[in-house]
């Protein structure tokens, strides 16, 4: 028994409106999750989707399949650079404060990440897409304080 996650993000210019999308499937249930974004990137939506997965989950004792067509998490976390990076405290990183909710969940679970080629059919990267691009155009859009203050603290960078 395990537990899959799909997950996806999306943004309408980067930075602009975002959005992520969630399949998650645990025997024979399934759960969506969607939210929109008023100001974000396109990277923050994809780690943001991992995260809310993850804290989604009542139990840590399956094993959990993770599926994402982001190179940059996916990499990041089988590669090892998060873990450099928080050593180095993200200096020159972006998203450290997503990167530091990731790592207090990643120790919690046993998970294996898979990459999938985006927009190439697979049925449930589909679906998140599909949920990720319905969110970033919905116009029901919670803040991301922490990326839009760091926007305009860098407006003349």
């Amino acid at each position: 028994m395990k537990v899959q996650i799909f997950t996806d993000g999306s943004a309408k210019g980067n930075p602009g409106p975002g959005g992520y999308g969630i399949v998650m499937k645990f025997n024979a249930q399934e759960k969506e999750f969607s939210q929109g974004f008023r100001m974000t990137t396109n990277n923050r939506m994809e780690l943001l989707a991992l995260i809310v997965a993850l804290e989604n989950l009542k139990t840590t004792k399956y094993p959990i399949e993770v599926f994402s067509d982001s190179k940059y998490v996916i990499d990041a976390i089988v590669k090892g650079w998060v873990f450099g990076w928080k050593t180095k405290g993200f200096k020159g990183k972006k998203n450290s404060d997503l990167w530091l909710r990731y790592l207090q969940l990643h120790s919690k679970f046993t998970i294996t990440f898979n990459w999938v080629k985006g927009h190439n059919g697979h049925p449930e990267n589909e679906r998140c897409d599909e949920l990720a691009v319905s969110a970033a155009e919905s116009k029901v859009f919670l803040v991301d304080e922490v990326f839009e203050r760091q926007a305009e603290n860098n407006l003349f960078d």
